[in-house]
């Protein structure tokens, strides 16, 4: 996927905010926090709810998704049936994806 149309997908999922994707960039890739009032939480929460999966991880590395994909974002993910499908990936992942040690 090209810059640009990463930036595309980005900014799609954040249309009601005015944030530019360079930002949205640094926000993802854990080089900021925040981009305005919007958490990397926040951002990435959005991304699931509003992104297919395999978008999702054309975007972020599957090793950041399970990093990112924690209790607390899993628990604010709307509807109920989304909720349940990333807490099926997020155990999927650390089964796959054993944490180094």
């Amino acid at each position: 996927m090209d810059k640009r149309q990463r930036h595309k997908i980005l900014k799609s999922v954040i249309w009601d905010y005015s944030i530019s994707p360079t930002e949205l960039d640094d926000l993802l890739d854990g080089r900021i926090e925040k981009a305005g009032h919007l958490s990397r939480e926040q951002f990435f929460t959005r991304m699931l709810t509003g992104l297919p999966w395999f978008t999702v991880i054309q975007l972020v590395p599957v090793e950041k998704v399970k990093e990112m994909m924690t209790e607390k974002v899993i628990a604010s993910l709307w509807p109920e049936s989304v909720r349940k499908k990333y807490e099926y990936v997020r155990k999927r992942l650390q089964e796959a994806l054993p944490d180094a040690g």
